[in-house]
């Protein structure tokens, strides 16, 4: 399958070249459904390398590697999941991972360590603060739902 675009005003003509029989499919179906999914996953792919560090597999042993994969898969999946189940209807709903990363997570926080209490002192100016209050109170509400 392969893409070609004719640029005419404003207007963006597009062909697509497959092996599939004539009539298989619709055109705007074959194109939005099958080709763009195609480069989303793609794009997704190169979000986990470049944000999630799935790239870097420098270790002098296969295992130490393959750790490091599972690490990015799994720190993945649990950022969309986060992006999924709480961040809906924020600035942070169609984030990247490495955005998510940077505005969610790596924030200087104080942790103070009680016997029944674990508390986070983050700083007053922290620009997330909403986000992260309400992101916190989603997965409260769905951890008290199970």
């Amino acid at each position: 399958m392969a893409k070609a675009e004719w640029r005419h005003g404003n207007r963006y003509h597009r062909f697509i070249v497959t092996t599939l029989p004539q009539g298989m499919s619709d055109p705007r179906h074959l194109y939005e459904q099958i080709y763009c999914a195609r480069g989303d996953m793609e794009n997704r792919i190169k979000e986990c390398q470049m944000d999630l560090f799935s790239d870097r597999t420098s270790s002098h042993t296969i295992r130490a590697n393959q750790l490091r994969l599972w690490f990015s898969a799994a720190a993945y999946v649990l950022l969309t999941a986060l992006q999924r189940l709480a961040l809906g209807q924020t600035s942070l709903e169609t984030a990247t991972c490495g955005t998510i990363r940077a505005r969610l997570l790596k924030i200087a926080t104080r942790v103070t360590l009680s016997v029944r209490r674990i508390v986070l002192s983050m700083p007053d100016m922290f620009p997330c603060q909403h986000e992260f209050a309400l992101a916190h109170a989603r997965l409260r509400r769905l951890r008290q739902a199970i």
